[in-house]
């Protein structure tokens, strides 16, 4: 697992984030989704994997489990949460997709150093053009 030198805050702030997203589309009365059976639980499945995978980078590489586990438990909590919503229901099949996706991907990115390191890539690699010495002049 990746140790990136952030302090714990800056480290939860993309899965926090996330989680807040969840929060407020789970708070909605309807959500638009296809026309297909069963396509929500797809959904579950990859935004609960991405959630388990951003918390596991949090831990250290022995911890890695608690991104399956906390994504399970906030999955169950956004299944009470709806309940509170009209026209919303609390689902089990949707639990079970949020958690599978989170074991899924938090288990591939622990054991699998492709898969870790296809997401640790950087985006893009900024170059910071040197500064040039106060006595050296620059020819325009």
């Amino acid at each position: 697992m990746s140790e990136y030198p952030l302090n714990l805050k800056s480290r939860w702030g993309w899965p926090l984030l996330l989680a807040i997203t969840i929060f407020n589309a789970s708070g909605q009365s309807a959500v638009a989704v296809p026309d297909i059976v069963s396509i929500d639980k797809v959904g579950h499945f990859g935004v609960f994997g991405l959630l388990g995978v951003l918390i596991a980078r949090t831990q250290s590489s022995r911890r890695w489990w608690l991104g399956w586990v906390l994504a399970s438990i906030y999955g169950i909590i956004d299944e009470w949460h709806q309940s509170f919503k009209p026209g919303r229901s609390v689902e089990f099949a949707d639990w079970i997709a949020d958690t599978m996706g989170a074991a899924l991907a938090v288990t591939l990115y622990a054991r699998w150093t492709f898969f870790r390191e296809v997401l640790e890539r950087k985006i893009w690699n900024r170059r910071i053009p040197p500064v040039a010495k106060p006595d050296e002049k620059t020819s325009d």
